[in-house]
């Protein structure tokens, strides 16, 4: 008998990029993954601007597709192109966070990338940048050659494969304001298209509500999170978040009361969640200034409310989670209400044991 043919190795590596007019941001990410990776594809889809010879300057190959107004395939076109054993799929506003340092664990895991057979979906932490915080995802970014994607926006890896977390770090800026002005109303097309041929997708909806959500469009966002409950056959990970940014949204159009009523039918759902705890207790503060007679009743819920932010601590493996609400934002908040109720000893010791940041 002879013997077993020996492991392939290595396995070629590829971080795959769609762009356009990313000139500002394109290098940052290249220069952070290059020295990690075998090869870099980046597929240009209309700039204008220096995005092309940006990257090819990064050491990137650099083919062109007119924007076919579909994320699926624009990515899949990526994909052919690209033909690697593991694809690390990025966009130009992202970067290796540790990326300047050849022994973190970041350069690690994309290293090991070469001696590991392709047989699962990898997923990276992003941690999305905001103006006034950040919040954590999990995503399945890095993925097998053959796997490929489907949906017009907020495209899906479609696969059967086992899915396993890499100590991968990702930030990503494209939520701060001066970049949401470029891309304002880009989004909220594709998703009406998209829902206009899957109207009963749950994930369409919550993915329209927070388009809106981030463009202060409370009450479409409201509208849409509203529909998504309504075509849920399951609830799934990303519920909490959900949960949370409708009572932020509620606070903000003053229907409080009604606030109250989803809190209570989402708590024992959403206990672990010190997001939607943030949440209720910002939606009742808000509430107890609008009625001050209201007050004396509203001000023990609201003090449990971030108690229990506290007790949770921080949870970044929660889908949407905003850094500091199970630490320093929450005992920020807690300690002006226990100054506010003659309890000044006590916010002075929560402020020492949570500074901010």
């Amino acid at each position: 008998m002879s013997a077993p043919a020996p492991a392939r190795a290595p396995w070629r590596t590829c971080v795959v990029v769609i762009a356009k007019n990313e000139a500002a941001h394109i290098q940052r990410l290249l220069n952070s993954v290059r020295p990690f990776v075998d090869d870099m594809l980046v597929l240009d889809t209309g700039s204008t601007d220096a995005t092309s010879v940006l990257a090819a300057q990064a050491g990137a190959r650099v083919a062109h597709l007119p924007w076919p107004d579909d994320f699926s395939v624009a990515r899949n076109a990526a994909l052919d192109l690209a033909a690697a054993d593991w694809h690390i799929v990025l966009d130009a506003d992202e970067w290796l966070i540790d990326g300047d340092d050849p022994s973190g664990p970041g350069a690690e895991a994309l290293q090991a990338l070469r001696q590991t057979p392709p047989d699962f979906v990898g997923t990276i932490a992003l941690e999305d940048q905001f103006d006034d915080g950040v919040a954590h995802a999990r995503l399945s970014r890095i993925l097998p050659g053959p796997v490929r994607y489907a949906g017009r926006i907020h495209e899906q890896a479609m696969h059967a494969l086992p899915v396993k977390p890499l100590a991968l770090r990702i930030g990503h800026d494209g939520y701060r304001s001066e970049r949401l002005t470029d891309k304002q109303g880009r989004n909220q097309r594709l998703l009406q298209a998209a829902l206009q041929d899957r109207p009963n997708d749950a994930y369409l909806w919550y993915q329209l509500g927070k388009d809106a959500f981030v463009y202060d469009d409370f009450a479409m966002a409201e509208e849409a999170f509203a529909t998504c409950a309504t075509h849920l056959t399951s609830l799934p990970a990303w519920w909490p978040d959900l949960v949370a940014r409708r009572l932020f949204g509620l606070k903000r159009l003053g229907r409080h009361a009604d606030g109250v009523v989803l809190a209570d039918t989402q708590m024992a759902i959403c206990e672990e969640s010190p997001d939607v705890f943030f949440a209720l207790g910002d939606l009742l503060l808000d509430w107890a200034a609008e009625e001050p007679t209201q007050a004396d009743v509203l001000l023990p819920m609201i003090e449990q409310a971030w108690r229990r932010c506290l007790e949770l601590g921080e949870r970044p493996d929660q889908p949407g989670a905003v850094a500091g609400r199970g630490s320093h934002l929450a005992a920020f908040n807690l300690a002006l209400v226990l100054d506010g109720t003659g309890r000044a000893d006590e916010a002075r010791a929560l402020r020492q044991q949570f500074p901010q940041g």
